[in-house]
């Protein structure tokens, strides 16, 4: 009986070995992701892998781009449903990304560790990082009050990305997640209410 591959279009070959390289990277880690552990698990020839994808590093990254585009998709459908108005939506959201990165901890590498090219810096970046960053940047909009969006947005997603680094590192104190968590979403970013007819923090409130 002829295997997936062999009954696949060229497009549907290339996503199969993306989604069997992902799942051989979460279960083994990255160096369990050889051509001959892909070629086996995908039922493909070597060649057919060589054909879509020049090295493991042009795989690497096909991962991550599709990866970013399944994470915008979460962001967006979190946002989609918050329910506590649009300035409910940044918790939702970043629950949301603390979700995907904590579940998909190898997956996640490959997007924010092992692909310096797919940097919102860099010219002619694909869509799929620039969709998450525009999520990021919509839930957090309603809260910037007259900050720079973009700049809160990079704000919003060093936090979310450090506390992840550290907490998967084991830096940080196992019984203090929840709490960092929250503050992230509900009390950080957040500009602070004025007090008095002043803002906490401007340098109105300076001797």
């Amino acid at each position: 009986m002829p295997g997936p591959a062999e009954k696949a279009t060229e497009q549907d070959r290339r996503d199969l070995i993306v989604a069997v390289a992902r799942e051989l990277a979460e279960a083994e880690g990255w160096a369990g992701v050889t051509t001959r552990r892909l070629a086996e698990r995908a039922e493909v020839d070597v060649g057919d892998l060589y054909r879509h994808f020049a090295d493991l590093e042009a795989l690497l990254a096909a991962v991550a781009v599709c990866a970013f585009a399944d994470l915008a998709a979460d962001l967006a459908e979190a946002h989609a449903e918050a329910v506590e108005g649009p300035e409910g939506a940044w918790p939702a959201v970043a629950s949301a990304y603390l979700d995907f990165a904590y579940t998909n901890p190898e997956v996640y590498d490959a997007m924010l560790a092992l692909t310096p090219d797919l940097a919102l810096g860099v010219d002619g970046v694909p869509a799929a990082p620039r969709a998450v960053f525009a999520e990021l940047r919509a839930a957090l909009t309603p809260l910037a009050e007259g900050r720079d969006p973009d700049v809160l947005a990079e704000m919003g997603w060093s936090l979310l990305h450090g506390v992840v680094m550290l907490t998967r590192g084991g830096r940080l104190r196992p019984d203090a997640q929840e709490e960092r968590e929250t503050m992230i979403a509900e009390r950080l970013l957040r500009w602070p209410r004025p007090v008095g007819g002043k803002s906490l923090g401007t340098t109105d409130d300076m001797p």
